[in-house]
């Protein structure tokens, strides 16, 4: 954990002057390493997906990320998926919704 807390850390102190990096939600013992929590918190649900599934965001140089489309019928459908090979595949992949709303909002920036 702690090195991939120090890698995680050095990408958030890199001097680029614009970026947005996905992360699930930190252990706080990360967080104490890393020293700075995520900007924000989005679900699917905001994007068109009935689904949930926190996804962090820590951002410089953009805005918060605009829900677009918040639908009903949330439920938790990667959490319960049952054992795989494909299961981590599966529970990374991202949302066409998020995906969307990141490049409308975010590319010409």
């Amino acid at each position: 954990m702690r090195d991939g807390a120090n890698f995680f850390k050095k990408l958030l102190n890199c001097n680029i002057p614009k970026f947005a990096i996905e992360n699930p939600i930190m252990h706080k013992y990360a967080v104490e390493i890393i020293g700075w929590r995520q900007n924000q918190v989005i679900q699917p649900w905001m994007f068109g997906h009935g689904e949930t599934k926190a996804t962090c965001l820590w951002l410089k140089g953009l805005p918060e990320l605009q829900p677009t489309n918040i639908v009903e019928g949330r439920e938790q459908r990667l959490h319960k998926l049952p054992p795989s090979a494909d299961r981590w595949k599966l529970r990374s992949t991202t949302y066409q919704g998020i995906a969307d709303a990141m490049a409308d909002q975010w590319g010409n920036m």
